[in-house]
Order: C-alpha cells, then structure tokens, then sequence
C-alpha cells in the first residue's frame, strides 16, 4: 500500500513581547481539526485509499515581524477499504506574515506513518481572524507533494484555535501625587499645596524679609535692609534670602526628539538628522540625566503586534545613539506603548503616518534664580 502523507499548518496570532525587548518573541499553542483529500490515484482500487479526518496540536515561534517557524504532531484517520487506517504525522513549517497580516504563506516537511513512513513537502496560505489579544481561529488550506512519488499530491483543510503567550514587564513611571515637579520616592513634604514654589526635595522655600513696621534703608529695594545686605543691588524682582542674596531654585528641563517611520517598518531612514545631535549635545550638558525613549505604533492590526513593533522601534533609536552618536548605554531605556496613545484615532493613512512615531524625552535640572 503506497504511503500516505498528510500535511497540516495552523499558524497562530501574533503577540508580541516586549518591553525592554527582553521578551521579544511571540510563542502560540494552538490545537486544530483537519480534512485531507487524497490524491486520485489513490482512492479506490489497488489501493483502496479514501479520504479522511485528523486532530493536532503545534507549538509556533514568531522570531521576526515577518517570519515564524512551527512544529506539529497530528493522529489521522483515513477511510480504506477493507479496513480504515490511522497513524501520526511530526512536521515543521516556516510562516511568512504578509503586512498588516492580511495572510500568510508557508512551506514546510512533514514525515506521516500510516501503512508505510515517507516524507513529503508542503506549501500553503493560512489566516488569523482574531478574537482577542491572546485567541485567534486559524484557517488554513495546503498541497503537500511526496518527495518518493512525483504523481502523489494531496490537499489538506485545516480549522482551530490558537493562544498566544508572552510578553514583556513594564516599567511604571515616577508619580508626583502633590503636583510640585518632585517624584514622591524623593519628595520630603508630600502633600505640598499646588503652586508652591520648592526646592529639590519638595519642600516649600520663604524668604524672610523685614518687618513693616521697622524703618529700613533697603537701597536695592530687595527687602534686606543696606546693614544686612549681603548681596548689593540685587533686581527687586528676585526672591532673596535673610542676606539678601537670590534663592535658586532647581528646575526641571528638557529635550526631546521625533521620528516617523513607513509602515510595518522600524529601519531609521534619516540618521543624521540635526535633531540627533541637538538631543545628544543636551545629554552631555547634563551628564547625569537619563533618557526614556518611547516607540509608538498606528492602529491597523493586531495590538500584541503593534505592541512587538513599536518597541522594536524604540530599541532602533537607542541603537542609532549608542552606536552612531556615542550615548553611554545605561542612560537610555525605552518603552513601546504600541496603539495605546494615538495622536491620531481617524481610520486614514494620513493618521496612521502620524501616529507610527518615536518620542524620546531627557529631563535634568538646573540651578535658576527663584522670581517674585
């Protein structure tokens, strides 16, 4: 009896797993019921082969936004004459992800024992319909060609289910419960009344000043009497201290810089922008400041995707810094907030363009004269 082989594919949805990229690679378990038709020389007499039904299971790995790899196991059960026979088959398949995974292609080998073992090559074309982040139905439909018999050619129909693990911790941001420019974990006296002015630890600054009722020459007109003026002509317009000296407050500055990327895309198509130098010049005039840098996506497919591919984004940014530009590593980290903060939420391509961006923020602080 000749040999039976039956190739399968499920794909499964995407995910991605980022943050930090430490987690950047989707993983699916996805299990599926199949129907095989068998090639016509194989139906009926001499062999007496019929179609038939299988059940499965696969685990998938999707390495690239592109491209994924498989492997499956399966129990089929033929119809044959005079009795119906069942076996296993054991496969691997690589997957490739149209954009906006519209469809995917696939290729793969497959080795099936049924009566006799043999192997043989399969290609087909699969779709995710999605019900959720994490559960898609998978369709699929593939040829498969015994690489023993040149004549030999079958067609397989796949349904099922696939679930879609991993991802990436994120890191939250620094709050600032009382709203006075200092982050709680350094902030002295929470709570401070919105509008105060504070100093690097959150804590509100006075100035004293004399009395109205003391007759004072204040000749620079800052508050300090002339005899207690350490500070001479001080601007009336700055707040002074017991000595009449400015009080410097420590206030918070920034920089930033915004790129835009094509479709489905996170290669940085202008490195040398001037704004790549102006934002590393800021670094190095605050050596001790750190940067976040932010990717984004647009709204069109999957969100675990656009999640997977607005930090693989962001990393590109680090990477053109570190590498090109010279950016001490440990001072850049990056986060992918995916679709999460469109700019944009109308369903064009005007707005897709907007919102597929990267954001990169650098705060320090420096040392300004506190104003009346």
């Amino acid at each position: 009896m000749k040999k039976l082989l039956i190739a399968s594919v499920v794909a499964a949805a995407i995910s991605t797993a980022v943050q930090a990229e430490d987690k950047a690679n989707d993983k699916w378990v996805a299990g599926f019921a199949e129907y095989y038709l068998t090639d016509e020389s194989e139906s009926g007499a001499p062999n007496f082969l019929d179609n038939g039904t299988g059940i499965g299971a696969e685990f998938g790995y999707r390495f690239a936004p592109e491209w994924a790899t498989r492997l499956e196991v399966s129990h089929l059960n033929i119809d044959a004459s005079p009795a119906d026979e069942s076996g296993n088959r054991v496969g691997v398949d690589a997957l490739y992800f149209l954009p906006e995974d519209l469809l995917y292609v696939f290729g793969g080998l497959k080795y099936t024992k049924i009566v006799d073992g043999g192997s043989m090559v399969n290609v087909g074309l699969g779709k995710h319909w999605h019900v959720n982040d994490d559960v898609a139905v998978i369709t699929e439909v593939a040829a498969y060609q015994g690489l023993d018999d040149s004549n030999e050619t079958h067609v397989g129909f796949k349904l099922g289910l696939a679930y879609t693990f991993g991802g990436s911790a994120t890191s939250s941001a620094s709050t600032d419960t009382d709203s006075d420019g200092v982050a709680d974990g350094q902030d002295n006296c929470p709570n401070t009344a919105y509008g105060t002015t504070v100093d690097a630890y959150g804590c509100a600054l006075v100035a004293d000043v004399a009395p109205a009722s003391v007759v004072v020459t204040d000749t620079d007109g800052d508050g300090v009497a002339d005899d207690l003026d350490e500070c001479a002509n001080t601007p009336s317009t700055d707040v002074v201290d017991a000595t009449g000296c400015g009080v410097f407050i420590e206030e918070e500055v920034s920089s930033n810089i915004k790129v835009l990327f094509a479709n489905n895309s996170s290669v940085v198509t202008n490195p040398n922008d001037s704004q790549f130098q102006d934002f590393v010049d800021f670094m190095n005039r605050y050596p001790s400041a750190d940067a976040l840098i932010e990717g984004h996506s647009s709204a069109p497919g999957a969100a675990d995707y656009n999640m997977y591919l607005s930090q693989k984004r962001a990393d590109a940014i680090r990477t053109l810094l570190v590498e090109q530009y010279g950016v001490d590593a440990d001072r850049l980290t990056t986060q992918g907030y995916g679709e999460t903060q469109l700019l944009d939420t109308a369903n064009t391509a005007e707005a897709n363009k907007k919102n597929r961006r990267i954001i990169a923020i650098v705060s320090a602080s420096e040392r300004v004269k506190l104003q009346k």
